[in-house]
């Protein structure tokens, strides 16, 4: 028999860069939101920037309101009816509409805000060349003032929106309240705030 003349060809070995598997947030951080004393030190740690009163302002609102990184970027003045104090709320993600309530502390801050900016913009928060403030911007003030603070991990600005549901739900507010609040389609992402909240638990221990 005619040997064959095909030759077995071995496979070559390529090399392949693994990309490590990025953790889980859950993983990385024992918490998901901060307590309200975590996100006064944040306030507290802009201070000292250079602009200071801007920053503090953009946490103070993304709180206040349960504001995505997006929201905020988008947040216009024409949103804000200084007249009667309200924020006519855009949600993305599909996310309903709704009209908050701002308070006093937070509507002299966007007073003074507006008066000060410079250049003008129909954005509430600007660079200093006037550019609409990026989503990456805000996480990067963010973790800095995280840092400063010295709370102990990173801080992002998903947590101020935690933030602010965990704060609503701990003060005993309506789950359908809170979700309308949030701009949330499915009640399911606003129970996991009433789930969390010390307030489930207030009269285990009383006689």
């Amino acid at each position: 028999m005619a040997k064959s003349h095909l030759k077995l060809v071995k496979p070559s070995t390529v090399n392949r860069t693994v990309t490590p598997k990025r953790l889980p947030n859950a993983d990385l951080r024992t918490r998901e939101y901060l307590t309200e004393a975590e996100v006064e030190r944040l306030l507290e740690a802009t201070k000292g920037n250079r602009w200071g009163h801007r920053d503090g302002t953009m946490i103070l609102v993304a709180y206040r309101h349960g504001l995505r990184a997006a929201e905020l970027a988008d947040l216009r003045w024409d949103q804000i009816d200084f007249a009667t104090a309200t924020l006519h709320v855009r949600r993305v993600k599909q996310g309903s509409p709704s009209t908050h309530p701002i308070l006093g502390d937070e509507l002299r801050r966007l007073r003074r805000l507006q008066r000060e900016q410079e250049p003008k913009s129909p954005f509430v928060f600007t660079s200093e060349r006037g550019a609409p403030f990026t989503t990456a911007g805000f996480a990067r003030m963010v973790e800095r003032a995280g840092a400063q603070a010295d709370l102990g991990f990173k801080a992002h600005p998903h947590m101020l929106r935690h933030a602010c549901g965990f704060a609503l739900a701990s003060k005993g507010h309506d789950t359908r309240a809170l979700q309308a609040y949030l701009g949330h389609k499915n009640i399911q992402h606003t129970v996991r705030y009433t789930e969390l909240s010390p307030s489930r638990f207030r009269n285990f221990w009383r006689d």
